[in-house]
């Protein structure tokens, strides 16, 4: 089925009607948008915004809009030129161009390309640049000619520097300029490197990197102190001068931003509000990215809205937020004051609004006696950690209703250990060799070659199979210490190490046919009635979203293949973000005693304990996220009105 699109218009120079793609060649389409929005809809968002319910879908758009381009120009005798960036969100953008090029002639000997930045200093082959990124993820797999390839330079010498920007400057000038830019959003509204404070006369230069921006890299290098803190960067105007400009945001840590961007005022500390003066820029955005959008969060706000059942719930909790009333206490005037007189009108009387949205929020309330009982259930964790991390608490309640359970971990985690948990686990094999004589000469063998390794590594190198090995062990020990918590053992571990993992870097591969056939087998094997899936968009390093492609794709085929009854779907997560109260189909409650056994079951995991590789933005330990996060939920229904829990952990069903 089709995915939905929806739209608005910036008012001075929206896009025409040639701009509206409708169909993308080849096996994917792309609806057509919705109907033109309303006036009150383009006074409140002032960049022409695009939402669509994949991100996936936003890759097909804008690869189809820069395809048209490139035929459009090579068949009036000319080039295109774009304008690329680096990072997660571009990335499939680049893997359709790749598809189009290879099934369908898209070529790309007539297309100049710029890059927006580079870091600084950085070497050309480091595993960290984005010379080498493009070449992995575009050039390499499309017929561009490499003198027609432009990236700033990250190793320049000091001193020439400025003269390497001018020299950059002078090369976009001399294609004619940018035909086509894509563009991402840092946390802090940047686009390319231009960090808050950059203004909009400002062209290509090295420039000194945000903090927030250099920790939002920190996964990349292993480390925020080997971020390097400063990039050579294109300029707002530069950026500003291209002929069109798409930017693109996917999941919801992006949210607050994207708001920021397109409905707030222009400011010199987010650059991407510069982008509401350019007559030709589209921000596409994934329905999580757009979740703080008005027209998505509080459409009533904006226009007559159609009163579904999902919308009056998110309205009158939204309301009762608003005015620190409970639900069952919100009066006419609260509804008329917030622009909901509609709602009541629809309903016929406010205590009618409220008894419906109490009574709908009650019934999502699930304890141990409303939960499966007997029932095959699989818990697919991304991550050795995610099962207790994000559900503890129900899978507790599940052990204890005598389901059978299958914890299946799909990626080993291995680039989640430091190096010092490896130094401090070989130690102990060597110590136990001695004392016991078991593998004695084995163990020295290794030990060597891990403590040569370790001894001259840098940064981001990936680890040699010894140390691989290890650190995967180590986090499947955790995993299965984990469970037992919870009253399950070993025999319910499954480690799957999906391939798409094992790369040694964060950057991973595709999701393909060999992790979705390891997944259906599992599937087939097991036959559950109900599968727990991880639900988190904000994952940063989208190992969440990748595991869930695998899982999706192992169920289409296993539907295509004609199984009569596939498993019922719950999405979790916990990790990063909760689902919302209103959002939730099921919220279990968790006593102390059942979140006390939770975060003993999160201690387990001994490597990711006190300081984790890759925290995100959260300097709070897991356990600690995980506390306030479900003490949350429960604190949430009770400021509505609702009964009160100690804690809850909330789920969707697919």
């Amino acid at each position: 089925m089709p995915h939905s699109v929806s739209d608005t218009h910036q008012g001075v120079g929206a896009a025409t009607e040639a701009r509206e793609p409708s169909a993308i060649r080849g096996p994917f389409r792309v609806p057509a948008p919705h109907p033109a929005p309303t006036a009150r809809l383009l006074a409140r968002e002032r960049i022409r915004t695009v939402v669509v319910d994949d991100h996936e879908d936003i890759a097909r758009l804008v690869a189809n809009r820069i395809a048209t381009l490139i035929r459009e120009k090579a068949a009036a005798g000319e080039i295109a030129v774009l304008g690329l960036a680096t990072g997660s969100t571009p990335i499939g953008v680049y893997r359709e161009l790749i598809r189009m090029h290879r099934e369908e002639g898209l070529s790309f000997a007539h297309v100049v390309t710029f890059n927006l930045d580079e870091y600084y200093p950085m070497s050309p082959d480091s595993i960290h640049s984005y010379h080498r990124f493009m070449w992995e993820n575009l050039f390499a797999h499309i017929d561009v000619r490499e003198e027609n390839v432009h990236l700033p330079s990250g190793s320049a010498p000091a001193k020439t520097v400025d003269e390497e920007a001018r020299r950059y400057e002078d090369a976009i000038r001399r294609a004619g300029g940018i035909d086509f830019q894509i563009l991402g959003i840092g946390k802090t509204g940047h686009i390319g490197f231009n960090e808050p404070g950059s203004g909009a006369d400002s062209r290509t230069r090295l420039v000194h990197l945000d903090a927030v921006t250099r920790r939002d890299a920190a996964a990349d290098f292993f480390g925020e102190e080997f971020v390097p803190r400063e990039a050579m960067t294109m300029g707002v105007a530069t950026i500003l001068e291209a002929r069109e400009i798409a930017i693109l945001a996917t999941g919801e840590h992006k949210s607050s931003i994207v708001r920021r961007a397109v409905e707030g005022e222009v400011d010199v500390e987010v650059a991407a509000t510069f982008l509401q003066s350019h007559p030709n820029t589209t921000f596409y955005v994934d329905r999580a990215a757009a979740a703080e959008l008005t027209r998505v969060a509080t459409p009533w706000l904006l226009d007559e809205v159609a009163w579904t059942p999902e919308l009056s719930v998110r309205a009158v909790v939204w309301l009762s937020q608003q005015t620190g009333r409970g639900i069952l206490k919100l009066t006419q005037r609260d509804y008329a004051d917030h622009k909901l007189s509609s709602l009541v009108a629809r309903h016929g009387s406010p205590g009618a609004v409220n008894g419906m949205v109490f009574n709908t929020l009650g019934a999502k309330i699930r304890g141990k006696s409303k939960l499966p009982r007997g029932k095959r259930v699989i818990c697919f964790s991304p991550h050795p950690d995610d099962d207790v991390i994000s559900m503890g608490g129900i899978l507790r309640k599940l052990v204890e209703n005598e389901n059978e359970m299958t914890v299946a971990y799909m990626t080993s985690g291995n680039i989640a250990v430091f190096d010092h948990d490896v130094r401090r686990y070989v130690d102990f094999l060597e110590r136990l060799a001695a004392e016991r004589g078991v593998g004695r000469e084995l163990v020295e063998q290794v030990a060597q070659r891990v403590y040569a390794f370790l001894a001259q590594k840098k940064a981001g190198d990936v680890d040699i199979p010894e140390v691989q090995d290890i650190k995967r062990v180590i986090r499947e020990a955790e995993a299965v210490s984990g469970i037992e918590v919870m009253g399950l053992s070993r025999k319910n571990a499954r480690f799957l190490n999906l391939p798409f993992y094992q790369t040694g870097k964060v950057a991973k591969d595709p999701i393909g046919p060999a992790d979705v056939a390891i997944v259906r087998a599992l599937l087939e094997e097991v036959q559950p009635e109900i599968i727990f899936v991880a639900g988190d968009l904000s994952d940063p390093h989208g190992t969440h979203r990748m595991c869930k492609e695998a899982i999706d794709a192992a169920l289409a085929e296993m539907g295509r293949a004609g199984r009569a009854a596939l498993p019922e779907v719950w999405l979790y997560r916990g990790a990063w973000q909760e689902w919302p109260v209103t959002e939730a189909t099921y919220l279990v409650p968790m006593s102390q005693e059942e979140l006390r056994l939770k975060i003993q079951a999160i201690f387990k995991h001994q490597s990711q304990k006190d300081s984790a590789p890759f925290p995100g933005q959260d300097d709070r330990e897991f356990w600690q996220r995980v506390e306030d996060r479900n003490k949350g939920t429960a604190q949430t229904l009770d400021r509505l009105g609702l009964a009160e829990y100690y804690a809850m952990e909330a789920y969707v069903t697919a």
